[in-house]
C-alpha cells in the first residue's frame, strides 16, 4: 500500500527521482554525451522515441534500427527538428529474424563507429499465435531472442570502445514488472507454445519474454564481470504507459480502460525516465546486473533472481541462435 501511495504522488526514492520524474530531468547530470554512440531498438515511437530524443539533446550520436525504414526516417526527422546538429543513422532491423539481426550488425560494423550504449527497448505483444521465420514463438523471438543475438554480436564493439575511450559501456534491457506474472518452467512453456498454439496465452507469453530479459541481464552481468570488461548491463521496468504496444487492441473498451486507469499511467517522458537514468547517470558507474523501476533499484520476482534459470536460458539461447546445423533446440530435453 505504501509503495502504491509513493508511486501515485511521485515520491522520490534513494536516487532522488521517482515515478513522476521525466527523462529530461534524470539526464541533467549526465553532462555532454557527444562522445557516445548509442543504438536504440524500438525508437520509432513511445518510450524508445523519447529516450532517443533526450539522448540527442545531450549530444549523443544515434543509430535507430527499425523494421520500417519509413518510420525510422520519420523518427529521425522529429529529432532533427528539435536537435538540428544531431548525427543519426537509420538502419533496417527486424528483431524477429536472426538473419536480419546479423545483417544489421554487419552493416553497423561497416560504418566503423564506436559503441558505448546499447538500449534493447523494442517490444511486441502478439495477441495471435505466430511463429518466427526461425521457428520460435513470435513474442519471445522479438522481445528476447533477437536482442540476445544483437547483444552477443555487438559485445566486442562495446568492450573495445570502452578500452579505447575509457568510457564505461552500458547495456540496457527494457523489461517489465509483468515478468513476475510468469511461473513454471520457462523453457518447457516456450517449447509448448512454439509447437502447439492451443497452449498459447498472449499475456503469459509476453510475461515469459520479459522474464527472459531479466534473466539475460543477470547472466550477462556475471559474464562481463568474469571477463573484467568495462561494460555494465541492467534492466528496467518503465512503468505503465499507453504506447503503440496496444495498437492491436484499439477501440472503445481499450480506451475506457486506459481512461479509468489514467491516474496510474505515466506520460511518455515519465516512462522513459528510468531508461535514461540507467543509461546515463554518473551514479550508476560500475553498477551491473540490477533491476530498476521508477529510477530506483527494485526487486525482481523470485524466478527472475534465479541464477540457475539464467544459466539454463543462456544455454538454450546459444543453441537457438547457433548457425551450427547440428545444434538442435529441444525444449523438452532434460539438459535444459
Amino acid at each position: 500500500m505504501l509503495e502504491t501511495v509513493k508511486y501515485l504522488i511521485g515520491s522520490a526514492g534513494a536516487s532522488g527521482y521517482g515515478s513522476k520524474s521525466t527523462a529530461e530531468q534524470v539526464s541533467e547530470s549526465c553532462g555532454d554525451l557527444s562522445s557516445i554512440t548509442a543504438i536504440i531498438t524500438g525508437a520509432t515511437s513511445g518510450i524508445g522515441a523519447e529516450t532517443a530524443l533526450v539522448l540527442a539533446k545531450r549530444g549523443a550520436r544515434l543509430v535507430l534500427p527499425a523494421r520500417s525504414l519509413k518510420a525510422a526516417e520519420e523518427a529521425k526527422a522529429r529529432i532533427v527538428s528539435e536537435c538540428p546538429e544531431s548525427e543519426i543513422f537509420v538502419m533496417s532491423l527486424d528483431l524477429s529474424s536472426l538473419t536480419s539481426v546479423r545483417n544489421f550488425v554487419s552493416e553497423f560494423e561497416s560504418l566503423d563507429l564506436p559503441l558505448s550504449l546499447l538500449i534493447n527497448n523494442a517490444g511486441k505483444f502478439t495477441h495471435e499465435h505466430a511463429i518466427s521465420e526461425d521457428g520460435v514463438e513470435m513474442t519471445f523471438a522479438t522481445n528476447y531472442l533477437g536482442h540476445f543475438l544483437l547483444t552477443k554480436l555487438l559485445l566486442n564493439r562495446l568492450i573495445e570502445t570502452a578500452k579505447k575511450t575509457g568510457v564505461q559501456g552500458r547495456i540496457l534491457n527494457v523489461s517489465s514488472s509483468i515478468h513476475g506474472w510468469f511461473s513454471g518452467d520457462l523453457i518447457r512453456y516456450l517449447g509448448l507454445i512454439t509447437r502447439d498454439k492451443s497452449h498459447y496465452d498472449a499475456t503469459r507469453a509476453y510475461a515469459l519474454s520479459k522474464l527472459a530479459n531479466v534473466l539475460h541481464t543477470k547472466e550477462l552481468a556475471w559474464r562481463l564481470k568474469q571477463m573484467e570488461a568495462n561494460v555494465t548491463v541492467n534492466c528496467v521496468h518503465p512503468g505503465i504507459v499507453r504506447t503503440r504496444l496496444t495498437r492491436e487492441r484499439e477501440g472503445f473498451v481499450t480506451d475506457l480502460v486506459f481512461f479509468l486507469a489514467s491516474k496510474l499511467l505515466k506520460t511518455i517522458p515519465q516512462a522513459a525516465a528510468t531508461s535514461c537514468y540507467v543509461a546515463t547517470h554518473p551514479r550508476l558507474l560500475n553498477v551491473s546486473g540490477k533491476y530498476f523501476a521508477d529510477c530506483n533499484e527494485a526487486t525482481t520476482s523470485k524466478l527472475g533472481s534465479n541464477s540457475s534459470e539464467a544459466v539454463r536460458l543462456w544455454s538454450a539461447s546459444e543453441i537457438m541462435v547457433s548457425r551450427d546445423p547440428k545444434a538442435v533446440f529441444n525444449p523438452l530435453n532434460a539438459l535444459f
